[in-house]
């Protein structure tokens, strides 16, 4: 279970990094002020994040390491429900392809904590 939790781990930091070339682009449409700026900080941001949660789900989530889980489980969930409560419920962006990113993440968690509870047994 924890391998198909660091696979989906996988695809949601590969979204969020097709993600944070878009807020990018975005950003380089702005004209130059604290806007801009603020929206290159955003995709910068979530470019981290992304990267971080691909690096620990090869490195830790993939042997189903307790500090892998912790750590990808925090970092996707913070950015997620960042995204769901400033992007999604204001409708800023339709649903069908909102969601992906929040399932990819519930699916992660869902199959990473098997994996643990599994260890644990």
């Amino acid at each position: 279970m924890y391998q198909l939790g660091a696979l989906c781990y996988l695809a949601w930091g590969l979204l969020h990094l097709q993600a944070a070339d878009r807020v990018r682009q975005l950003a380089a449409r702005q004209p130059a002020g604290m806007a801009q700026g603020r929206l290159y900080q955003a995709a910068w941001n979530l470019a981290y994040f992304a990267v971080f949660v691909l690096v620990v789900a090869v490195g830790l989530n993939w042997r189903n390491d307790l500090a892998g889980y912790w750590l990808n489980l925090l970092t996707a969930t913070v950015t997620d429900v960042g995204f769901l409560l400033f992007i999604v419920r204001p409708g800023y962006l339709p649903l069908r392809p909102a969601l992906l990113g929040p399932a990819l993440w519930l699916l992660a968690a869902l199959f990473s904590t098997l994996g643990v509870l599994a260890r644990a047994t």
